[in-house]
């Protein structure tokens, strides 16, 4: 019999597969063009429902059938908003809810959820975990841009385009060095550290203060996800 994990993986994988591997770009340009009445929407939410009824087995047919209506309506709605990141997550989210959902009312695991909830409340290492990556995202952003303040106001940077992208992947550099320094996996960081140097400071014509501006947040953004893995790794 299959277990409530391995169905759950199934599903994850035909929705993968269904979503990104086999939707070519025509379907999702005819989706975004005439909606509701796209054709392509149609098959494309037949393929999903298909493909998730043939991995998790004939006995689930009413799992196929909730997610060929849901995905129908949540690609139908995301035809109509704009080509923007928000709108992909939800997206995404709300199609990943539905599954989780799927599983849920089929597998009936409230244990599961009991003693995650239970190991949640008396363990302390778990939540020193998420503090730290909650940390390292935006807070030690607001905190590293108010550090670099004095620099980043002598940029030109009329459009907001280098704190914009700056954001980002601060955010990523943080929680990538926050997971290696866990994994004490230091030489990484070092490797990552000079990838990102040949990246963003190869540029002759850059002004000297916007390298400073660079090499500055750079060292506190890496050194600040650092201080916080320690931390963990010595509270926990």
């Amino acid at each position: 019999m299959m277990t409530g994990s391995v169905w759950l993986t199934k599903l994850l994988i035909a929705h993968m597969l269904t979503d990104f591997v086999l939707q070519p770009s025509s379907w999702v340009e005819d989706r975004n063009k005439k909606h509701f009445a796209s054709g392509k929407l149609y098959l494309h939410s037949l393929v999903t429902a298909s493909l998730a009824y043939l991995f998790i087995g004939w006995s689930y047919w009413l799992v196929a059938v909730v997610i060929f209506v849901t995905h129908f309506l949540i690609d139908g709605w995301k035809s109509y908003q704009l080509q923007k990141i928000r709108y992909f997550l939800i997206d995404q989210f709300l199609h990943l809810a539905v599954i989780a959902g799927c599983w849920w009312f089929s597998f009936q695991n409230a244990d599961i959820l009991r003693n995650l909830s239970r190991r949640l409340e008396t363990d302390p290492q778990g939540w020193l975990l998420v503090a730290g990556f909650v940390f390292v995202t935006s807070p030690a952003g607001i905190l590293i841009g108010q550090l670099t303040g004095q620099w980043s106001r002598k940029i030109d940077d009329t459009d907001n385009s280098l704190a914009h992208a700056g954001k980002w992947i601060g955010i990523a550099e943080r929680i990538i060095v926050l997971i290696l320094v866990l994994q004490n996996q230091y030489s990484a960081i070092g490797l990552l550290v000079t990838a990102k140097g040949i990246i963003r400071f190869n540029e002759k014509d850059r002004q000297e203060i916007k390298t400073e501006y660079l090499v500055i947040g750079t060292l506190l953004s890496i050194g600040t996800a650092i201080v916080t893995g320690l931390l963990i790794k010595a509270l926990a």
